[in-house]
């Protein structure tokens, strides 16, 4: 069944990939969705995700549907599907590729199945219990067992809006090798692929991270909350390809956590 719904996966992410990837670097209406801040939202992200419901409520009208833009969806089944239609939707408008279309299939449990696509560069990325690939070649995480040889991403130190996250990313930061921002799910796949060695955000939703989870596990890294708890329902998040790095990052994020 995992291979089913590793071809199923792909389906959703060329079907959000019809819809959304016309509007790239056009000018198009953008609107907010969290006044007092800016969390952007277009016609593509809408039309992304109703594309992708509509082929799970045909295919498999038992799983349950948890995405960004519309309400979720219960199932009879404890199987669902966890979409957000762009990740990075600041890079979209911005006519950046680092944004991707996520999608994962959680039994009930867990995510089993996850994908991101970048359509525009045509990069599939799929993980799953047995692996994770770029376009159908294995992915593996590189080595990195301390922080002052590792590469360090995440989306922007403005999104650390509690002062004990941002001092204590700050911290890591300076301690670290390079650091890199604004790549949003692109950087946890660059991760799985061996690019760079962690990963470290805060404040994000489940359908932020699900998707990422068996691609980073599947390519031989990690990722939990800052605590070391189950990153799957998101908040602050650590992933690294090397268990000894992560064991450090976490022994440095738990108090901020």
């Amino acid at each position: 069944m995992i291979d089913e719904y590793l071809d199923f996966a792909r389906q959703l992410a060329d079907a959000a990939a019809a819809a959304a990837l016309p509007y790239f670097r056009t000018r198009l209406d953008v609107a907010n969705k969290e006044p007092g801040a800016y969390d952007p939202v277009t016609v593509a992200d809408k039309a992304a995700e109703r594309a992708m419901r509509e082929l799970i409520r045909a295919r498999y009208p038992e799983h349950g549907i948890v995405g960004e833009e519309e309400d979720n969806h219960q199932g009879s089944s404890p199987y669902h599907w966890v979409l957000d239609p762009i990740d990075g939707t600041r890079s979209f408008i911005c006519g950046l590729p680092l944004w991707g279309t996520l999608i994962a299939l959680n039994d009930g449990k867990r995510p089993v199945v996850g994908a991101m696509y970048q359509p525009f560069t045509q990069e599939f990325y799929a993980g799953s219990p047995e692996g994770a690939w770029l376009n159908c070649e294995p992915l593996r995480t590189r080595p990195c067992a301390g922080l002052g040889t590792a590469r360090l991403m995440t989306t922007g130190p403005d999104f650390f809006r509690m002062p004990a996250q941002r001092a204590a990313f700050d911290a890591i930061a300076a301690d670290a090798q390079l650091v890199r921002y604004g790549a949003d799910c692109y950087a946890y796949c660059l991760l799985a692929g061996g690019h760079i060695d962690a990963v470290i955000e805060a404040g994000l939703k489940p359908f932020d991270i699900q998707a990422l989870i068996p691609i980073i596990e599947g390519a031989g890294g990690i990722v939990t909350t800052w605590d070391g708890g189950d990153a799957q329902h998101g908040g602050t998040i650590v992933a690294c390809g090397d268990r000894a790095l992560h064991a450090q990052l976490v022994d440095r994020l738990h108090s901020a956590a």
